[in-house]
């Protein structure tokens, strides 16, 4: 173990920090509404910061970077499609399903929000919908552990295996303790540590060679493609990259923030501090990356997706490195957490509340919740055990997951009037579906992200169905338009 007193004195500190903030939720918490989803009463700038955290996570500051070290600009395509993505996101569908969920029955998760939309008796829909939660969440939360062990492995010398379990200890013990407030309050602390530390490290890399064009020509002579945008880029490769951005309608982690908002009028405010934080915290990413191919250019690394961490410890002294590394846990952590409250919330009020225990109190769904978390970090860790797994594959393939299953479900539930509970259950599961065997074909076929034919299939699936037999219900029309009432009025 590399013993590195003031880097691990810093490190400790915020992790006593966040670990204060837990305890300080878990008093404010006092039933499952606020363990899921923190009694809506979130803030504008809450909102916003979780939003950012939750989503960017240690792809931001490993996975990104190291794609840009290794392959040069092409890679920023990625970004570009995601603020787009999170753009439309934020306009078209964070008011809407604020406000329809509330209205259906005051729905706390996805699962519910969906039957409750489509009055689904027969209960299909939100056990479909739990499966595919649980299933794509796993490899999502393995994506983040595997972040977690790579930035202790290089930071403090510890054995993978070790480092993956010491990640998982901290972050399960503030989210099982302080659930969703706990989650949304260290995410707001995580993005501004985030937004620092993307910030600092080029700007250092650039400034201290004292001309930002000798950088520049440096990166080129080392790679000379490196600052083509399109380099080795075919034009699917192209629209895979900008495909990103379709994820953003199905992601249960981001949609619950816009649940959780303690009013629809907050939401305008809460976009502009959450684009303008990505715009920068992007910028910061890609920045990162390409000074690493410059500073890095006579000794190449090893694993690419630790270049913000090497060029952390090489750039500054301990103390500043140790808050550098805080923040990139930070990023981890700020996903990882979000996603076992998700999956625990899935567990104990679309599972156990409506299939095991109908009569369960709020304290035994609360005991239930913090035990789900334990269970699905447990199975996370048996993926994220494999030394090889790398942080951008396991996102991806949770992202296309999430996007091309609940993505058009989404959508089309916000906006269509006739659409049916059979045509959500029929775009579900051929969106899931698509991904899981597109994503193991392994470019047979075409060299397409899974996401676009899972979003595409899916899509078509649902208004095919629901033009054939739309919606008749009384019942099920009467409270879309009702919706459709408070939302002009939001």
């Amino acid at each position: 173990m590399n013993f590195n007193l003031p880097l691990l004195v810093t490190f400790i500190a915020y992790l006593l920090g966040i670990l204060y903030v837990g305890i300080k939720a878990y008093r404010r918490t006092h039933d499952l509404g606020d363990y899921i989803l923190g009694g809506r009463k979130l803030g504008s700038v809450v909102t916003a910061l979780s939003v950012g955290a939750s989503d960017m996570s240690g792809w931001l500051l490993l996975g990104l970077p190291g794609a840009i070290y290794l392959s040069g600009l092409s890679e920023v395509w990625i970004g570009v499609g995601l603020v787009i993505g999170a753009y439309c996101n934020w306009i078209f569908v964070a008011k809407p399903l604020r406000v329809y969920s509330q209205h259906a029955s005051n729905s706390l998760t996805l699962p519910d929000y969906f039957e409750n939309r489509f009055n689904d008796r027969s209960r299909v829909l939100r056990l479909l919908s739990a499966v595919v939660i649980l299933l794509f969440f796993t490899f999502y939360t393995a994506s983040g552990l595997v972040g977690g062990a790579i930035l202790f492995e290089n930071s403090f010398g510890l054995d993978y295996s070790v480092a993956l379990l010491s990640g998982a200890f901290i972050i399960v013990s503030y989210t099982f303790i302080g659930g969703f407030l706990a989650v949304v309050w260290t995410d707001a602390i995580q993005a501004l540590l985030m937004l620092v530390a993307l910030l600092i490290a080029p700007l250092t890399v650039f400034t201290s060679a004292g001309d930002s064009a000798g950088v520049w020509q440096q990166i080129q002579v080392v790679n000379p493609q490196s600052t083509d945008l399109f380099a080795n880029l075919t034009l699917l490769g192209w629209v895979s990259l900008m495909a990103w951005g379709l994820g953003y309608v199905g992601q249960p982690h981001i949609l619950a923030r816009f649940m959780a908002i303690e009013s629809p009028a907050k939401l305008e405010s809460a976009r502009r501090i959450a684009m303008w934080w990505m715009i920068i915290v992007l910028l910061g990413s890609i920045a990162t990356g390409m000074a690493g191919i410059a500073y890095f250019s006579d000794q190449p690394l090893d694993n690419p997706e630790t270049v913000f961490i090497a060029l952390s410890q090489s750039l500054f002294n301990p103390w500043i490195a140790g808050i550098i590394i805080a923040a990139i846990f930070s990023a981890i952590m700020s996903t990882i957490d979000s996603q076992l409250l998700v999956s625990s919330s899935v567990i104990s009020e679309d599972f156990y509340r409506v299939f095991i225990r109908p009569q369960a109190s709020e304290k035994e769904l609360l005991m239930v919740s913090r035990a789900a978390v334990i269970a699905i970090a447990l199975l996370a860790l048996l993926i994220a055990g494999d030394r090889e797994s790398r942080v951008l594959d396991l996102v991806s393939y949770a992202w296309a997951g999430f996007g091309a299953a609940f993505g058009p479900v989404i959508v089309f539930s916000l906006f269509w009037r006739k659409m049916t509970a059979l045509s959500a259950v029929v775009g579900m599961l051929l969106g899931a579906v698509t991904v899981v065997v597109w994503s193991n074909l392994n470019g047979r076929i075409f060299d397409l992200y899974e996401i676009l034919p899972g979003f595409a299939f899916a899509s078509v699936a649902i208004i095919t169905i629901s033009l054939l037999k739309p919606e008749e219900n009384d019942a099920t029309l009467k409270q879309y338009d009702s919706a459709q009432t408070l939302l002009a009025t939001a």
